[in-house]
């Protein structure tokens, strides 16, 4: 249940800055920021702590590489789903829909990484261990 928590936020995330529909962060802004621009800013900046929480994290997790490694498993699956005609992203809408999906994995495997190391080779990280 945790990596879904973690998952979720993270799709939340990359949601509320960006999406296809006309409530995200940067439409919104783009047309408030005159009128506005106190809320836009302090919005803005809670947008970036959260990036700035799951970015470090997961770079800190699974790095630069593991990033890749997670987006090329996401992006092959969508391949094959694709080549099996269960899913066709010739729509514009559809397909940020699933790059946002595909964005908000890698960062919510990068937030959840010790907890499946933990659980798949028994291993324990040092900042897991109890003093």
């Amino acid at each position: 249940m945790s990596f879904v928590l973690r998952w979720l936020f993270a799709f939340l995330l990359l949601a509320a800055t960006y999406n296809p529909t006309q409530w995200n962060f940067i439409r919104w802004s783009m047309a408030h920021y005159e009128t506005r621009l106190s809320v836009v800013v302090l919005l803005g900046l809670v947008l970036l702590i959260g990036y700035v929480i799951y970015l470090r994290a997961t770079l800190r997790s699974i790095g630069g590489f593991g990033m890749l490694l997670v987006l090329a498993l996401v992006g092959a699956i969508l391949w094959v789903l694709r080549d099996l005609g269960l899913m066709d992203l010739s729509d514009p809408k559809l397909a940020t829909w699933v790059g946002i999906f595909a964005l908000s994995l890698v960062l919510g495997v990068g937030l959840s990484w010790s907890i499946i190391r933990r659980r798949l080779s028994g291993q324990v990280d040092m900042d897991d261990v109890e003093e």
